[in-house]
């Protein structure tokens, strides 16, 4: 069964820093391209962060260049999304996200194939 794990979201000061994680079983993730989302209340899901099968390419939203850093260790079948400065318009459900078999980053919500259940993230002013 293919699984996808988050973790690390919670409640932080403007400004401050967090870190998630995904976890990820039930399959060989090293060849897909991944991506962290995130969807706010009334608003679509969108793509936030975005990494190809080996962690040479990145993709960030305009939003969070320059303070968020997307990660993964293919040993550990790891995903990560550092957070820093972090802005109450931060604030949603974080998503992980796999697109199977495609190696390289897409922003298309459609195009992954595998999702994990969220982790909320509420930056305070």
């Amino acid at each position: 069964q293919v699984q996808l794990a988050e973790s690390g979201g919670g409640l932080v000061q403007a400004g401050g820093s967090l870190r998630l994680s995904c976890a990820t079983s039930g399959r060989t993730f090293g060849y897909d391209a991944m991506g962290w989302f995130r969807q706010a209340p009334g608003k679509e899901r969108e793509l936030v962060a975005g990494i190809n099968w080996s962690g040479s390419s990145t993709y960030y939203a305009v939003s969070v260049k320059g303070r968020f850093t997307i990660s993964r260790d293919n040993a550990k079948n790891i995903l990560y999304l550092q957070m820093n400065s972090l802005k109450p318009e931060d604030t949603a459900v974080y998503y992980c996200a796999a697109d199977k078999d495609r190696m390289v980053i897409t922003t298309t919500v459609g195009d992954y194939d595998y999702w994990g259940q969220g982790t909320q993230v509420t930056v305070s002013t």
